[in-house]
């Protein structure tokens, strides 16, 4: 098992979004939005690298099935 501590996705995810509410406010002092961003670039990479690892996951259960391997998949802007 890894040491490194594992990130609840959706838990960070929604502390993710309330940073952003937060800082789309524009109601913070420079050095307190600042800081709030730093946190947002910590959560942002910790779901990355959750994701990361669900699709390595995904990728060996497939190919210990026998499936094929993993279309690439494409996020539609809004």
């Amino acid at each position: 098992m890894s040491a490194k501590k594992t990130v609840n996705l959706e838990k960070a995810l929604a502390d993710l979004e309330a940073l952003v509410e937060e800082l789309e406010s524009g109601d913070l002092p420079l050095e307190k939005a600042m800081k709030k961003f730093e946190e947002g670039i910590k959560l942002t990479r910790g779901c990355q690298a959750a994701l990361k690892e669900a699709e390595q996951k995904v990728e060996i259960l497939l190919k210990s099935a026998g499936g094929e391997s993993l279309e690439e998949f494409e996020v539609e802007d809004d």
